[in-house]
């Protein structure tokens, strides 16, 4: 699996970075510019928006959301660029979350207009009709219904069934004696899909899954020489911006207590079947079919080439963007066997040229092969990224270590958390790519 980095401190090389990616756009340069159609340009770019700090916080949208929006409708209500909402919650429906943000941003938004950091699920059908545990809050039965599992049981269905389990919260605990019910099927993969409301109850039952293979009336098996059941997270975000003037913690939290635990207790490693939500390439490909489709049906006769990611967070929205850019590199150096050739030219062996992964042939099987071969990071001031951190003076020492915020199971480069536009806020995000692209809304 492609990796993440530590929280690594890259932007005032940033001016650098463009510099020596300048030569590499100017053979791009056509797809930068809007096509005319019938004298209406029409663009070849698509936008894919963060949500928590870029346009809300909490539950208030930001000011400059508003005036972004103004210039992505037309008269009509119709978006004049295809866009695409790309957020690691998880607690809710995308009709939901498409319908909340129509509300705040006040232009109308399609649910197919939004991911979520569990839409991704959709396509790893062979859990679909497993019986898979599922946590997290909001409605957990109905998403995990709605993206194609058929059999489905919750944490609460747990806690009624093995009473005895959860026995933190001495208030909660069985007045009487009780016997396991056990009427529940058994347990054959586990999906956390967000951070639930309990973590300890959270905690004490998937690893009480995990640990018995799924049958709770059996006893851990803390030695056992086989894998543990499947396991599929959803949104790594180790914190995420709110209301509040710092960061609040996110499932990536929740999913360092869980490996934790697991490792403390069995001496071995917690192992993931799938990591989906930004910065996982799954997601943006996604966005990215979502993005293709958006313009087949407004008829655009020219293919979708540049996607735009506008985030607040270095270690998911910028990281996960280089890092699928960098996948639709590797594609088109595949595809073309003279920049392959070049490649090989230059690093004097072939171990320099991408190889096809496995990973890729999920993606492509299931939504067909991507038009962009570009997506360039954008990343704004009003959220998690604090753009009054102290920046170290020595510019040969600018990239450096500081706290690792990335998923354990993400490798450090840091390459991947330089964005390519810096910018306040998220209006003059689109009025840089929108002078960028040379198109002008109609």
């Amino acid at each position: 699996m492609r990796g993440l980095l530590p929280l690594y401190r890259g932007l005032c090389t940033l001016s650098n970075r463009q510099a020596r990616r300048k030569a590499g756009n100017v053979g791009s340069q056509c797809g930068f510019c809007g096509t005319q159609s019938n004298g209406k340009q029409q663009p070849s770019f698509g936008l894919l928006f963060d949500i928590d700090g870029v346009l809300v916080r909490g539950r208030q949208p930001i000011p400059a959301a508003k005036k972004a929006f103004e210039k992505l409708v037309d008269s009509r209500g119709q978006f004049v660029v295809p866009v695409v909402f790309v957020t690691n919650a998880g607690n809710c429906l995308r009709q939901t979350k498409a319908d909340q943000l129509a509300h705040l941003l006040g232009v109308p938004i399609t649910q197919d207009q939004v991911i979520m950091s569990h839409s991704p699920l959709r396509m790893l059908k062979k859990f679909h009709d497993k019986c898979v545990l599922v946590s997290g809050q909001g409605p957990v039965l109905e998403i995990a219904k709605n993206v194609g599992f058929n059999n489905v049981i919750s944490v609460d269905m747990l806690r009624e069934s093995f009473p005895l389990l959860d026995m933190v919260d001495h208030n909660r605990r069985p007045k009487l004696p009780s016997n396991p019910v056990g009427n529940l099927p058994k347990v054959e993969a586990v999906v956390l899909f967000g951070e639930p409301i309990r973590w300890e109850t959270h905690l004490q039952l998937i690893v009480d899954i995990l640990l018995t293979n799924g049958n709770l009336s059996s006893v851990h098996q803390t030695t056992q020489k086989v894998p543990h059941l499947p396991l599929l997270a959803c949104n790594m975000d180790l914190m995420w911006m709110a209301e509040a003037h710092s960061p609040r913690f996110g499932h990536g939290m929740f999913l360092v207590c869980l490996e934790n635990i697991y490792k403390k207790i069995t001496g071995k490693d917690l192992k993931y079947e799938a990591l989906m939500g930004k910065p996982s390439e799954l997601t943006y490909h996604f966005a990215e079919y979502l993005i293709r489709s958006q313009a087949m049906q407004r008829q655009w006769k020219h293919p979708v080439t540049s996607l735009y990611a506008i985030g607040d967070n270095l270690m998911t929205d910028i990281y996960g963007a280089n890092l699928y850019n960098r996948y639709l590199e590797e594609r088109v150096a595949r595809e073309n066997p003279k920049a392959v050739a070049q490649m090989v030219s230059a690093a004097g062996s072939t171990a320099a040229v991408p190889q096809q992964e496995q990973s890729d042939n999920l993606w492509e099987s299931e939504l067909a092969l991507p038009s962009a071969t570009s997506c360039k990071s954008v990343l704004v001031c009003t959220g998690v990224y604090n753009p009054n951190e102290e920046v170290p003076p020595d510019a040969s020492r600018c990239i450096k270590e500081t706290v690792f915020h990335g998923h354990r199971d993400f490798r450090f480069d840091p390459a991947l958390v330089e964005p390519d536009h810096l910018v306040q806020d998220v209006a003059e995000a689109v009025e840089r790519i929108l002078e960028q692209e040379k198109f002008e809304p109609q």
